[in-house]
C-alpha cells in the first residue's frame, strides 16, 4: 500500500484530561540537599516546569500551530511514516529530507522551514529555495510506535528514501542531527544514485575517534580539537548513562516513562540541560519553554517514549561495517560549540567537502541557532544544485 494521506493532529480531550491528572497525583522525590544538576534533574526545578504545564502551557494551540504546516502519513515497510512536507513557490527549489534525533522530534524543524523553504521572505537568496520533507522516524512520535524490531537507522534511511521516491523527488538532500547524523549519512550511502549531498550536526559516529586517542595523536590535534576530545571524554565517563539504559534495556525504561509524564519530562529535559549552549544555563534560557514541552508532548501523547529508545538497542545490537571506502556523496558538518566532531576522522567515513565550526550553539541547532544551521545548510547545497 503506497498511498499518502492528508493528516491532521487532533488529540482527544481525554488524552490532556490523564496528563493534567497525572502531572497532579506524581509522587514526587526526595531532595538531596545541596544537589545540584550533577546528579540530575533536580526536584524543585521539575516540579516547578511540570506545574507549568499542567496548568499553563496550551497544547491546542500550539496543535494548531503545527497543523498549519501541510502533513500526511503513508506506510512504509510496514510501519507508518508522519512527515511534513512544505513545497516551496521557487520552481527551481531543491528536496531537502530533514531527519530530527533524540530526545528531539520534527518540532525541532519549525523555525527552519520557513527559510528553507522561502528564502525570498527571509532576507536571502531565492536561488536556495528547498522543498522540505521533515518526517518523524519510523518509532518516534506519530510515526510510532514501531510493530515490529530491527529499526536500526539503516532501515529508518530506507523508509526515507522510498518516502522520497512516493513523492517523486528523483534528486534530493538530506540534512539530519544526532540520531538524524545517522539517518543522512545511510541516505547517502543506500540511496547513493538520488542523493546529491548529505548534511549533517551533532555528529557522532562515524564524525569521531573510535576509542580513546593515544597520547602523540592527542598532541597533534588543535586546541578546539582537543577539547573536543575531553567532552567526548566527559560524556562517556559521566553522561552517557541514558544511552546504555536505552542500548540495553529499553522496554524496562519503557515501562516506566510511558506511565509518568513527569518521569518522561525528568528524562529529555537532563539532555536539554546538558546539550544546549551554554550547558550551565537551563535549557529554557537557550530554547522557548513552551517550543520543549510540545516536543516533548509528541512522545507523551503518542505512547513512542519506548520505541524511541529502542533505535540505540537496534544499532548497538546491528552488525555494523566500519571498513571499506569513503561513500562519494559529498558531506558538509556543521559543528557547534557543544558537538563533537573532528575533521580528520570524519574524513575517515565519510566525503567531507564543507565544514564549518562555531563558538557557539549546542545539540539542537535548529531549535538554538536556526539562523546559523539554515545558513550553513544553503552555503552547502549551493554547489550541488
Amino acid at each position: 500500500m503506497t498511498e499518502i494521506r492528508p493528516f491532521r493532529i487532533d488529540v482527544p480531550e481525554a488524552q490532556l484530561d490523564d496528563l493534567r491528572e497525572r502531572l497532579a497525583r506524581t509522587r514526587w522525590g526526595a531532595p538531596l540537599p545541596g544537589a545540584a544538576w550533577e546528579r540530575g534533574v533536580p526536584v524543585d526545578y521539575l516540579r516547578d516546569l511540570a506545574e507549568y504545564w499542567r496548568t499553563s502551557y496550551d497544547w491546542r494551540g500550539h496543535e494548531a500551530e503545527l497543523n498549519k504546516l501541510p502533513q500526511f502519513v503513508t506506510e512504509i515497510d510496514g510501519q507508518t511514516v508522519h512527515f511534513l512536507h512544505v513545497r516551496s513557490a521557487e520552481p527551481d527549489a531543491l528536496p531537502l529530507v530533514l531527519n530530527h534525533g533524540w530526545p528531539g522530534s520534527i518540532v525541532e524543524f519549525l523555525d527552519v522551514i520557513g527559510p528553507l523553504t522561502d528564502p525570498r521572505a527571509h532576507g536571502g537568496d531565492p536561488a536556495d529555495a528547498f522543498h522540505v520533507v521533515a518526517a518523524s522516524m519510523p518509532g518516534y512520535g506519530f510515526s510510532g510506535p514501531t510493530k515490529d524490531t530491527g529499526w536500526t537507522s539503516d532501515r529508518v534511511a530506507g523508509a526515507i528514501a522510498e518516502l522520497m521516491r512516493r513523492l517523486g523527488y528523483d534528486r534530493y538532500g538530506a540534512q539530519g542531527g544526532d540520531m538524524g547524523a545517522f539517518v543522512a549519512p545511510a541516505l547517502g550511502r543506500l540511496d547513493a544514485g538520488h542523493v546529491v549531498g548529505v548534511h549533517v550536526n551533532a555528529a557522532t559516529y562515524g564524525f569521531i575517534p573510535f576509542g580513546e586517542v593515544p597520547d602523540e595523536e592527542r598532541a597533534s590535534l588543535s586546541e578546539t580539537e582537543r577539547a573536543r576530545v575531553d567532552r567526548l571524554k566527559a560524556w562517556t565517563d559521566d553522561g552517557s548513562g541514558y544511552f546504555q539504559i536505552q542500548a540495553t534495556r529499553p522496554q524496562t525504561l519503557a515501562h516506566a516513562l510511558t506511565d509518568s509524564p513527569a518521569g518522561q519530562l525528568a528524562w529529555i529535559m537532563e539532555k536539554f540541560k546538558e546539550w544546549t549552549h551554554p550547558a550551565d544555563a537551563l535549557p529554557e534560557a537557550v530554547i522557548d519553554r513552551d517550543r520543549i514541552l510540545t516536543n516533548v508532548m509528541l512522545y507523551w501523547l503518542t505512547g513512542t517514549i519506548g520505541s524511541a529508545a529502542n533505535m540505540y538497542y537496534e544499532n548497538m545490537h546491528a552488525a555494523g561495517d566500519w571498513g571499506g571506502e569513503a561513500p562519494a556523496t559529498p558531506t558538509g558538518v556543521a559543528v557547534f560549540a557543544e558537538d563533537v566532531a573532528i575533521r580528520r576522522y570524519a574524513e575517515y567515513a565519510n566525503n567531507i567537502v564543507h565544514w564549518t565550526d562555531f563558538d557557539e550553539g549546542g545539540h539542537f541547532a535548529a531549535l538554538e541557532k536556526p539562523d546559523l544551521l539554515t545558513e550553513d545548510v544553503r552555503a552547502f547545497f549551493r554547489p550541488l544544485r
